[in-house]
């Protein structure tokens, strides 16, 4: 393990914002938190924990320590008639353990195929997409405790899921490292296929009956025909979060604003698809130097080549104070802003 100075964060970000940190380090077991948080030479600097990168602006270097967190490894802890215990180390990129349980027909992630970033980093803000979260197979999780250098086991409950947010993002935020999740998956799945155009696409097979795999594969194809490749073009997925408001509220804009896209969810609300306000206020495809809204999908900011983390951000607010003063709504981010 070695902490290396001035270290260039660009291809560790999938922003592709060219930064640098002042300490670096990658970890690749708890033992190396520990030693990290052991030594007083870096235990008082302002530290940004990273997984893969992927839900993360940077807009300026970093003057402390980077820790990217790169525990390895995937295996089954147990099984039953049922169900499946399968452990993954944080390290681990969420497309791969997504794969590893599609092989063995497991179900409870299908839909949550490549979607960017690490393993410890999906719990964090509950990763969802197409219906599914990850809260719905999430088992439990190891975590290490940056004051007292202990692990700690968190259950579901413990981590306080909800919409894109779990304790990490606040209560317990800076003071504890995900480590490992451990998820419970299905043996015999009940697939999740009615949301968006997922079951049109594959009802395209002209199959009765689909497995895991199948809706794997067609989300693949879904995202990969929307979303810009980061190896390519610099993004971050989804940059803001799709609002919920109260549903009498949601009568009063489907009145006003005709085609406006919402479905109810528990406690009598709506979800309102943030790309389709995003569009209406006429941002999407607008590029402005290497700064842009990404075509194919108004959700979506990226970097075409050399843009710098204040720009993406002075465009996202550009984007919230359009979209607050058209249809009174307020966008948060989904990605944090450093």
């Amino acid at each position: 393990m070695e902490i290396q100075k001035n270290f260039p964060l660009k291809k560790i970000n999938t922003f592709g914002i060219d930064v640098n940190a002042k300490y670096f380090v990658n970890v690749e077991s708890e033992d190396q938190l520990r030693g990290i948080f052991s030594d007083s030479k870096y235990s008082n600097l302002h530290r940004l924990i990273l997984g893969g990168g992927s839900n993360i602006l940077l807009t300026r270097d970093f003057s402390g320590l980077v820790i990217k967190v790169s525990i390895p490894g995937i295996k089954i802890l147990e099984e039953n008639e049922k169900s499946v215990f399968i452990e993954a180390g944080a390290g681990v990129v969420w497309h791969d353990l997504v794969s590893f349980s599609v092989k063995r027909n497991l179900g409870g992630i299908e839909n949550l195929s490549l979607i960017p970033g690490t393993v410890g980093a999906a719990p964090i803000q509950n990763i969802g997409a197409y219906g599914q979260e990850l809260k719905d197979s999430f088992y439990s999780l190891s975590a290490f405790n940056i004051k007292n250098h202990s692990t700690i086991e968190m259950n579901s409950a413990e981590c306080k899921f909800g919409y894109r947010y779990s304790i990490f993002k606040n209560e317990l935020r800076e003071k504890f490292i995900i480590t490992k999740v451990t998820l419970k998956l299905q043996k015999n799945p009940v697939l999740n296929i009615e949301y968006g155009n997922l079951n049109e696409e594959l009802k395209k097979s002209g199959k009765e009956s689909f497995s895991v795999k199948d809706v794997s594969d067609v989300i693949c194809k879904i995202r990969q025909s929307k979303l810009p490749d980061p190896n390519f073009i610099g993004n971050a997925g989804s940059f803001f979060k799709n609002p919920e408001i109260p549903n009498p509220r949601f009568k009063i804009l489907n009145e006003k604003f005709s085609g406006i896209i919402g479905h109810e969810i528990p406690g009598n609300k709506t979800k309102i698809a943030a790309a389709w306000l995003i569009e209406q206020c006429g941002w999407k495809g607008k590029r402005f130097g290497d700064a842009g809204v990404y075509e194919k999908q108004a959700l979506v900011l990226v970097n075409y080549s050399n843009a710098k983390g204040e720009e993406i951000f002075k465009l996202a607010e550009e984007i919230k104070e359009s979209v607050q003063e058209k249809f009174g709504i307020i966008l948060q981010e989904e990605v944090r802003i450093i």
